[in-house]
């Protein structure tokens, strides 16, 4: 009974542990890809770790003007995002807090995040914060939609949105993954992942040209220990959003017993979908330019479209 009762809680506080400490060296691993593709060889995959810490030991500075809202906003990205690295059956699909594990309101949590950075943006009173707010927000409206629709197509075959539910009905039905809803919905998926981490073709993460810049603009107000928690709250995102992506669409290797064993596999697992993952993504952006700004809401509208095809499907099989 014991076992039973600490697996749970250990599987939460290793999820939040080994998250925290691969966020980093997953933007790292993207950007040597990137770098090696390029013909350039790059910062080590640990650069970014160093970078951290060396922000962490600068001073904190914060516009003249700027109130709580500024302030607030790297913790709450931060603390947002570790809430759903908590709740979500990342590694296991027994957890402590399996049952409150609701693909919405991860999704509401993950754009709290969102929302605190715009605020914070346009707290600072500069031109560059406010537009990149504004870039944000409309990204994020045509993006949601698009998420939450196929999140109706993979709840559909369980009948709920709880993400444990939907990732063990795929394990127990293995050919749902090869139906058109769950191919669709995988589509629209990978568009809003790129939207929302802010990668190519929607935004550039390597730019700092004012006029192009989208998710650069949100911190460029940020120095010291404060951009050191920016930096790893995106990093947090992306590779949450990387994990959410594997384990929906490939299941297999999550852990499903309360043995040592199977959560050792299941980090091995995680680990390989997830390095796969963001090496296709970053291949993928050195293939493909930045598209220009009015051409993203027709590449999200795609994404919307998709999900509502993916949706179709459901019903049409069901």
């Amino acid at each position: 009974m014991t076992g039973i009762t600490v697996w749970p809680v250990g599987v939460v506080v290793a999820q939040v542990t080994l998250f925290v400490l691969g966020a980093p060296f997953l933007v790292g691993l993207m950007r040597t890809v990137r770098c090696r593709l390029e013909g350039r060889t790059g910062p080590p995959v640990r650069q970014t770790w160093r970078d951290l810490r060396k922000l962490l030991g600068k001073q904190r500075t914060q516009p003249e003007k700027s109130s709580v809202f500024f302030a607030m906003a790297p913790v709450v990205l931060v603390a947002t995002t570790l809430v759903v690295v908590a709740f979500a059956p990342l590694l296991s699909i027994d957890t402590v807090f399996s049952g409150g594990s609701d693909l919405f309101a991860i999704v509401f949590l993950l754009l709290l995040g969102s929302v605190s950075l715009a605020l914070a943006a346009l707290d600072t009173g500069t031109a560059f914060g406010g537009m990149g707010s504004s870039r944000l927000m409309a990204i994020v409206a045509l993006a949601e939609p698009a998420l939450l629709v196929a999140i109706l197509a993979l709840a559909a075959p369980v009948h709920s949105s709880s993400l444990p539910i939907i990732v063990a009905g795929s394990l127990h039905h293995p050919m749902w993954l090869a139906t058109p809803q769950r191919i669709l919905a995988f589509g629209a998926f990978v568009i809003v992942i790129l939207a929302e981490s802010g990668r190519l073709p929607v935004d550039n993460p390597a730019t700092h040209l004012e006029l192009t810049m989208i998710h650069e603009a949100l911190m460029l107000e940020y120095s010291g220990p404060d951009l050191a928690f920016v930096v790893l709250g995106e990093s947090l995102r992306l590779l949450v959003l990387l994990a959410l992506l594997s384990n929906l669409f490939v299941p297999w290797g999550i852990a499903t017993s309360l043995t040592g064993l199977s959560f050792v596999v299941a980090v091995v697992s995680l680990a390989a979908k997830v390095a796969l993952l963001a090496t296709l993504v970053a291949a993928g952006e050195v293939m493909v330019a930045k598209l220009r700004l009015f051409r993203v809401p027709e590449l999200l509208a795609g994404a919307f479209v998709l999900s509502v095809l993916a949706v179709l499907s459901s019903l049409v099989i069901a």
